[in-house]
């Protein structure tokens, strides 16, 4: 059964949406059609009724009673009166049709109805049926008149009303599909229309978008929600070209100086202290180049994790500061690491994991620059949380306040350290993954003060 149905059923949504729709209008127009015809029907045998009983108050009329007993007047039109009319006196068949026989079933049908006394009609089923109904003589003390009607006349208009409501369902339920799935499909041109320029645009990368075409409302909010997709996916592949850029600058830089360290060492036999020179300039140019790649892996993994937590942001930056402290380098053991919360339950609407890789790089260049302390104050703000990592070294030179954020871009590429230029564009976007934001304090005049502002947990 499940195959057979699956076979029929329609492949497309013009062709479902077209079926469903014939559907229920078949089961409208057949409920239409059953009330209809038995309305009709009812209607039918009403009036019928309502004959027989004005036949037999006319019959009625000419029977007269005297005493016990119970005569028929002999009136003009007898014959048409006496037409299917049976007369009784009590049990007693005073008068019948001539077309009827005394034990026929019309004749006994009418005897039962007369049995029952009363006004009562019903309908005697044979070779034809025919509609009986009975009227009691006033003052006639138990006489009777029996008048039938044959309802082959009536039953034919009823058929003939149920033939043609049945050609008529049959009309419309043929204009409503063919009209479902002309509109259905003047509906869904739109949508093949976009299908078209999707496919073309996926492959010519066109800038076009969905919402530069009037369409209808459902059609355009989808539209808006295609472009702001086709606009995230042209950002994101925006944002991967960079990143092989920039890397791709980054790494080529070290690997020049391991090709160039390389060359010099294989031009002419070296002394041992030319080779371990060339060993440790190879190792630095490879230490640089593993900081770039972790720091790259680190933003993508951290990218994907950015699912919705919460933090205690104290504990964290607490351990932020030993982790840091315990791996400081020799010439930066004197300097001291500060954290400072004002409100020791302060919460963060981001987790652990995030919290620490937002705040790490400002913290690492914060302890690289600083002469001899570095604070770390985290306190509530309205709707949110803000941490500032302040160190007291020289400062962002001015002229590069504009570039801090830029990826691959260092204030002093010769400074000596193995930066990548990659941590604070990075704990920038990471924090505005999440809707908070990553700036420089413009207001501070002595060091350098980087501000963090995240959502409140």
């Amino acid at each position: 059964m499940r195959a057979f149905a699956s076979r029929w059923w329609p492949r497309t949504l013009r062709g479902r949406l077209s079926l469903v729709a014939l559907t229920t209008a078949t089961i409208l127009m057949v409920i239409l059609t059953v009330a209809f015809n038995t309305v009709v029907r009812r209607h039918l045998q009403h009036q019928a009724d309502d004959e027989l009983r004005t036949r037999a108050a006319a019959v009625a009329a000419t029977v007269v009673t005297d005493g016990s007993r119970v005569r028929v007047l002999e009136t003009p039109g007898e014959e048409l009166l006496d037409t299917n009319a049976w007369i009784y006196s009590g049990d007693r068949l005073l008068e019948k049709p001539s077309s009827a026989t005394a034990d026929g079933p019309l004749t006994r049908a009418a005897a039962r109805l007369v049995a029952r006394d009363g006004r009562h009609c019903v309908t005697a089923h044979g070779h034809d049926e025919v509609r009986l109904c009975s009227r009691p003589v006033p003052g006639g003390k138990g006489a009777a008149v029996v008048t039938a009607l044959d309802l082959s006349p009536y039953r034919g208009s009823a058929d003939t009303m149920l033939f043609a409501s049945l050609a008529l369902d049959a009309a419309m339920l043929a204009c409503t599909y063919a009209l479902t799935r002309l509109a259905v499909g003047r509906a869904l041109r739109p949508v093949h229309s976009m299908t078209e320029h999707a496919t073309r645009w996926s492959a010519i990368a066109s800038p076009e978008r969905f919402g530069s075409v009037t369409r209808p409302t459902e059609l355009a909010q989808l539209g808006g929600s295609l472009d702001a997709l086709l606009d995230r996916i042209r950002a994101l592949l925006r944002h991967e070209r960079q990143l092989t850029r920039e890397l791709s600058h980054e790494l080529r830089n070290p690997l020049a100086r391991i090709i160039a360290e390389l060359d010099w060492w294989g031009a002419r036999p070296r002394s041992d202290a030319d080779t371990e020179a060339t060993h440790a300039a190879i190792a630095d140019a490879a230490l640089s180049m593993r900081t770039i790649c972790d720091t790259l892996l680190d933003e993508a993994r951290d990218s994907a994790a950015t699912a919705p937590g919460t933090a205690d942001v104290l504990p964290v930056l607490g351990r932020l500061a030993d982790r840091l402290v315990d791996r400081l380098d020799p010439a930066k053991k004197g300097v001291e690491v500060v954290v400072t919360a004002r409100d020791a339950r302060l919460s963060a609407g981001v987790p652990d994991a995030l919290l620490e890789r937002i705040v790490s790089p400002l913290l690492d260049n914060a302890v690289r620059h600083a002469r001899t302390r570095v604070e770390i104050l985290a306190r509530a703000q309205p709707g949110g949380v803000r941490v500032e990592v302040r160190d007291d070294g020289p400062g962002v030179p001015a002229s590069f306040v504009a570039q801090l954020f830029q990826p691959g871009r260092r204030a002093d590429p010769g400074d000596g350290h193995g930066g990548a230029g990659l941590g604070l564009p990075l704990a920038r976007r990471l924090a505005r993954s999440v809707g908070g934001e990553v700036d420089l304090d413009g207001r501070c005049t002595s060091g350098a003060t980087f501000v963090v502002t995240l959502p409140a947990g």
